[in-house]
């Protein structure tokens, strides 16, 4: 008899929490996109007839609701259009308050010009022998694949350099990218981009490159960041070069170095408190066994024991793992009172 009351319960509280399951995702709008993609793609036949194919379709959330609806373009397959639409909000042809034929246009050229934008990219790159195997979400930066040691560092950052002087001056003088200060690229290994997720080949090149789970399973494994300067069109091509951890690795990377750094300097500050902010890291030339960074670090601790709005830093070189490597050298007067930091270059 206990037993049947239990088994009735258990049926009970699975009905309500199935039934508050659809509440909830009903609320939320994860099922609502059918709604959208339709009222998308009326949208798109309307002013844009046989130019556009909607090929998928995500809730926004969170949000207000709606949907963001994905169109491939028919004669563009490098151009993917997103066009946000909520279905229920539509009302005299607004989109938000805009006139929805005006949104779409908009998203259709701006879907067009991310496409040449990116064409004039790859090229340039491709010409100088690195494929772009992925792009930042919003088209840049460009992932590229190479393997870096300290006998190829040199090269491979220079012929990289090469490929964004390339890439700057196919883009024209009046470009945007030709009026920056610099520029990036990272930098996988060829073991990982193996590995990447690559989506399927029908996909628009823009959809398959900066999509969300590619750029997951290339970020979660050490990669190099590369910066090169660019002053008037001109790039510096030699470039430097950064590691870029996934979030645990920085960590005991960091939690190495500052516990080494604060050894070091209780010497002469026996109450010393070492920051956990982690600087920028940089590759030394030539090297990818060496990198060099600041640690912020306070002589003394504050009422509460902590280092806040240090004006003391020590800058490092370490080895891969955090360990320092040479003398280590203390810098002063790093901080605008309570404000921004000033750290001299290295």
């Amino acid at each position: 008899m206990a037993g049947s009351r239990r088994r009735r319960w258990r049926a009970v509280m699975t009905g309500v929490l199935t039934g508050s399951l659809t509440v909830l995702l009903g609320a939320c709008g994860v099922v609502g996109t059918e709604d959208d993609r339709r009222a998308a793609e009326e949208l798109a036949e309307k002013h844009h007839p046989g130019q556009l194919k909607a090929i998928g379709a995500r809730t926004l959330f969170p949000g207000t609701g709606g949907s963001e609806v994905t169109f491939a373009v028919t004669d563009d397959r490098d151009a993917v259009v997103r066009l946000r639409i909520d279905a229920d909000k539509v009302r005299g042809g607004l989109c938000d308050g805009k006139d929805c034929a005006g949104v779409l246009a908009d998203a259709v050229r701006h879907a067009r010009q991310q496409a040449e934008d990116f064409r004039t990219l790859a090229t340039a790159f491709d010409s100088c022998g690195y494929e772009v195997v992925a792009l930042g979400p919003t088209g840049t930066p460009p992932y590229v694949v190479a393997e870096l040691t300290n006998e190829t560092v040199a090269k491979v950052l220079g012929e990289i350099g090469r490929c964004v002087q390339r890439w700057v001056a196919a883009s024209g003088p009046e470009s945007t990218l030709a009026k920056w200060q610099a520029s990036y690229v990272n930098v996988v290994s060829p073991a990982v981009a193996e590995r990447r997720d690559r989506g399927k080949g029908s996909w628009p090149t823009l959809m398959r490159l900066t999509r969300s789970d590619l750029l997951a399973s290339l970020t979660k494994h050490t990669y190099f960041s590369a910066s090169y300067a660019i002053e008037q069109g001109r790039v510096d091509t030699t470039g430097s070069a950064r590691v870029v951890r996934p979030f645990r690795e920085r960590q005991k990377f960091g939690e190495t170095v500052q516990s080494a750094v604060a050894e070091r300097l209780r010497a002469t500050h026996p109450r010393v408190v070492v920051s956990d902010y982690q600087w920028i890291w940089r590759l030394e030339p030539g090297r990818v066994d060496r990198q060099t960074g600041y640690v912020l670090y306070c002589p003394e601790p504050d009422a509460r024991g902590r280092c806040v709005n240090s004006d003391d830093a020590a800058l490092v070189t370490t080895d891969e793992r955090g360990v320092p490597v040479g003398k280590i050298r203390l810098v002063h007067d790093v901080r605008e009172g309570t404000g921004a930091l000033r750290l001299p270059p290295y």
